[in-house]
């Protein structure tokens, strides 16, 4: 018998249609196997898409609505836009304040904020970072193919993971920012010998001045206009640099490069020199209902 799936997309970490990062939600994936969704994902081909797995409501309140998230390539423990633009198609049927979902990294709630005469606005805490290495600048320098002065020597290239391990590489200028020209396959090799998985290139002079940084995530040979995940260890990281203090919610720029301008608000919390209670938040607009039909 054909199947009828129903999805929703929405465009994340933008109040507005066709800007952000686009997200496809499958809505009821329980009858899809593993490799059905990777299918869908690869057919979706967006940087990523979720399905939603429910089940009873005793189960869901007590542990959370099951969602998968896949790339193109692969299924990921968590990923940021994907959790919170899943969470904003789920409030659309439910008007609740408070959604968790389980994902594969664990329980990730998100809270929503609603204020008269504006879009509502989510944001989900993610798990407390884990501070992994630091990397070589004359090494990252060689693999990145950037001169010599590019990085930022007052931070540290370091990994960090709120559920997926970024290394946040700064970079000291718009400029070198805006001259990225990576070699896949070479920063592949380099990345698969480290304890993290991306590279997430930041930069503290920003497009708008309210911004804290800039960022640009390039990888599996395409760019992503934003990266949650990789906001959330970035809010980590700026904590425990300085480059922001605890608790206060500063805005990270994404997607400028792309024509997909993108807003994500972050903040981190710090508890006896430890950084905690990551969260990233940020608006979503819903730009697509549909049904795809397998056999």
């Amino acid at each position: 018998m054909m199947r009828h799936l129903k999805m929703v997309q929405v465009d994340v970490f933008s109040s507005e249609p066709l800007q952000g990062n686009p997200l496809a939600v499958f809505l009821d994936g329980r009858e899809l196997s593993d490799q059905e969704m990777q299918a869908l994902a690869r057919e979706m081909n967006l940087s990523e898409t979720t399905f939603v797995l429910p089940r009873d409501s005793a189960t869901e309140s007590t542990a959370g609505v099951r969602v998968r998230i896949f790339t193109v390539q692969e299924e990921l423990p968590f990923a940021g836009h994907p959790t919170l633009g899943t969470a904003f198609v789920l409030r659309g049927s439910t008007g609740a304040q408070d959604i968790v979902l389980e994902l594969n990294v664990g329980t990730v709630p998100v809270r929503f904020e609603d204020r008269d005469g504006e879009p509502s606005f989510g944001e989900m805490t993610q798990v407390d970072p884990k501070f992994g290495s630091t990397h070589d600048r004359e090494a990252v320098n060689h693999v990145c193919g950037l001169p010599p002065d590019a990085i930022d020597s007052a931070l540290p290239i370091q990994t960090v993971s709120t559920g997926l391990p970024q290394i946040i590489v700064p970079l000291r200028s718009l400029t070198v920012m805006r001259t990225l020209r990576l070699d896949q396959k070479r920063v592949a090799e380099y990345v698969d010998k480290t304890d993290g998985r991306f590279l997430y290139f930041v930069s503290r002079e920003t497009v708008d001045r309210a911004a804290r940084l800039h960022a640009r995530m390039l990888f599996y040979n395409g760019e992503d206009p934003a990266t949650g995940s990789a906001g959330g260890c970035a809010a980590a990281w700026m904590v425990a640099h300085g480059v922001a203090q605890p608790e206060e919610r500063v805005l990270i720029e994404q997607g400028i490069e792309m024509n997909r301008p993108s807003r994500m608000f972050v903040r981190a919390g710090k508890k006896d020199n430890r950084v905690i209670n990551v969260r990233v938040g940020g608006h979503a607009a819903e730009i697509m209902r549909g049904e795809v039909f397998l056999g």
